[in-house]
Parts: structure tokens; sequence; C-alpha cells
């Protein structure tokens, strides 16, 4: 009720501030209109300032989600890589482990011997401590008067109850697991590299991007796109993100028709540019990691989109280097469906990826495993299974190329 009347957070707040202020006023002494008339007005700048977003707190926020480790993303990603590895090893049991064609069943016979070793020696181990006590006379073996007679409080201490002693102990936590399972307990879990991660989802979400088929062609062949806003009544907007254009943006945004500031073209003069789709071209976004800054929004933990002329300014103050924002020319747009219908048709193949792929362009890290020019092929290789069969098929062009 309070969003009907007042319209936005923004005007909530300034008056809510104007009637404490009001009230504050009402209680103290009378004073003279223009004395009265001077404070008011500055109590409200001074609330306002304080909820307002400052560059700082934005990038020390953004630091803080990084050292939380937040990014809900980056869980369900760990889950997907879980859930495949279980069914992968599902898959080899119900077809007797001949993955390879090779008539052995996939087994490495070395590796086995070596988990049948450890298996023997654990089951040895426990055998050995289920039976210690019985072999030195049978002490802790319970009869019907030891049940009566003793206190009935020490048995479910654990002591003598199915051969067990208060030295008894498994080397894990699991007190259900047998012997034989110990060893593959045991074996190191597989770990997601939150660097360089990607999966495929079943829907379309903000954060997300859009690989394009391998046999989509024109302005939009083998480009990853990073969908900004998406609703199934209004429609979708998205940028490309790997398409780095000839020159920075103070070349780009001088040669062709822009409404890029003079200011902004000088402060970010060593920025990368990227087309980023056919619609309003002369129109620039500026994607980045520093930081939910006023005037940016965030798109997924660690991306976010506008905000440049805060940026701006800590570029003057020289607490953001202009190499790590990516500006994007134009942007691509579907109206209400239509997204939904190229994807049932296969144009296209969502995922969702590491912040720093996203980011590849925008100064994000690149490691040894990287293709630093063809982020295309380079998340399709991520996804694994049959979309990096298509990267190896398909890829060779790069994302450094002649727009048509």
């Amino acid at each position: 009720a309070m969003m009907m009347k007042y319209g936005h957070p923004f005007l909530l707040l300034a008056s809510t501030a104007a009637g404490a202020a009001a009230f504050t006023a009402s209680r103290q002494p009378a004073a003279s209109p223009a004395r009265s008339g001077q404070h008011a007005p500055q109590r409200v700048t001074e609330t306002c300032r304080l909820f307002a977003k400052n560059p700082d707190r934005a990038r020390m926020e953004r630091e803080l989600e990084d050292l939380m480790d937040r990014d809900w993303r980056a869980f369900r990603a760990e889950l997907v890589m879980k859930e495949a590895v279980e069914s992968k090893e599902t898959s080899k049991s119900s077809n007797g482990g001949d993955s390879d064609g090779d008539g052995t069943g996939g087994v490495n016979f070395d590796e086995l011997g070596k988990q049948d070793r450890l298996g023997n020696l654990f089951a040895g181990a426990i055998s050995s401590i289920f039976s210690k006590k019985q072999d030195s006379g049978g002490d802790h073996v319970l009869d019907n008067n030891d049940a009566g007679d003793g206190d009935s409080s020490s048995i479910f201490d654990g002591d003598a109850v199915g051969g067990a002693t208060a030295d008894s102990c498994l080397p894990i936590d699991d007190p259900f697991i047998s012997a034989a399972e110990i060893p593959v307990v045991m074996q190191p879990k597989s770990k997601l590299d939150k660097h360089r991660w990607a999966h495929p989802i079943p829907h379309v979400e903000p954060g997300c991007v859009l690989i394009a088929n391998e046999r989509l062609g024109g302005v939009f062949h083998q480009t990853v796109v990073l969908i900004i806003d998406h609703n199934e009544q209004n429609g979708s907007t998205g940028i490309v993100i790997n398409r780095p254009m000839q020159g920075n943006l103070l070349k780009v945004a001088t040669e062709t028709p822009s409404n890029v500031d003079l200011s902004l073209k000088l402060a970010f003069n060593t920025a990368t540019v990227s087309y980023g789709g056919p619609v309003l071209q002369e129109e620039y976004s500026i994607l980045h990691g520093y930081g939910e800054v006023e005037g940016s929004k965030k798109i997924a933990p660690g991306v976010f989109v506008g905000g440049s002329e805060e940026l701006m300014s800590e570029v003057r103050r020289h607490n953001f280097r202009p190499e790590k924002a990516l500006f994007v020319k134009g942007h691509a747009a579907w109206v209400a469906g239509q997204l939904s219908r190229e994807i049932a048709k296969g144009v296209w193949y969502p995922s969702a990826v590491s912040s720093d792929l996203i980011l590849r362009y925008a100064g994000a890290p690149i490691g040894l495993e990287d293709n630093r020019d063809d982020l295309w092929s380079d998340i399709l290789t991520c996804m694994g299974g049959g979309y990096e069969a298509i990267a190896r098929q398909h890829s060779g062009r790069g994302d450094m190329r002649m727009m048509p």
C-alpha cells in the first residue's frame, strides 16, 4: 500500500524523512521560518545520502560475496556435476562397464587391484577389532545375567554391544558403512572449478547465456548472448559478449554513430568494445564485475550491467581500470514467446556459466585451460559430452571476426 501511494522506494524514503523532520521540528521551540526552511531539506539530503549506493560500499559487498562464496549458481553447477558423475557410473554399471568397447568393460585392472588390496586391509582391521576381546576370553560377550545385574546405563555407551569396545572405530564418520565400501568413500571427490564451469539448463533466466547452435548463420553465428531481462509476457533482451571489435572505445565510438559522451570516451579510452546485437547500435551498455554501483543492475553474482557514470568517477580516482569493463554496442531483443520458440527449434543452447567466462572480455582472469580467442568453443567444451564434440568439430574462426 505504501508503494502504491508513493510509487517508488526513493520517494517513500524522501517522504518518510520529510515527515520525520517535520515531526522533530514540531517538538522543538518555535524558530524563524528562514531557519526552519534551512534544516529540513538538509535532513532529507543526509538521509537519502545514507541509503544511496556508494561505489566503495558496492565494491566491498562484491568482495564479501566472493569471500563468503555466496554464488548460488556455482552451488547448482556443483550439484549438476555430481549428478553427471553418478549418472555416468550408473550407466557403466548397467552396461557391464564396457565403455571402451574393447571387451575389458572399461576396467582399469591395476586400479582395481589397488582398491581390492585396500579393501582387504580395512576389512582385516575391522575384523580384528570386532574379534579382539572375544579371542582374549569373551569378557565383553553379554549373557542374560549381565543384562539384568549390571548397570543399565553402561550398555548405552556402546561398549560390549556386538563385540564392540571403547576403542572400536571406523576410519570414516558413517557408522553404517561396510568394510567393502570404505575404499570408494575415501576416494577424493570431484571439485568444481569456480573459474571455469558451464552446464545446460532447461529454461531461460537472467544471467544465463545462449550458445548459438552450430548451424545458425548471420550476425549470430557462433555467438554467446548474455540474457539481461527475460519475461514470457514482455519478451527478452540480451547482449552478445564474444564479438570484440577492432579498436578501443574511443576509436569505435568516434568512427561510428554513437550516443557515448566525450568524457566517457576519454575515461574509458582503452576499454574493449563488443558487437552486442542488431538493435539500437548507437546505444552502448557497460558490462563489468566491479559491483552494484548507482545506475547498475546485478545480472548474476559478480556480473553487473550499467553504472557508467559512477564507474567513470572510479576510473578518475584510480579505483577502477578501464580494461575491467566491456562496452557493448547494440543489443538483441525478442518479443513475447519468440525466444522460447527459437529454443524449442534448437536455435540456442541455454546455459549457466561461471562469472569469469561471462566477463572474458571485461578483464576476467584467463587460465591455461581457457581458449582465450574462442569463447563459444570454450563454453561448449566446459559443458562436456555432445557439446564438447560440437566444439571440436566446428571451432576455428574464433571471436575476432569481421561482422557482416
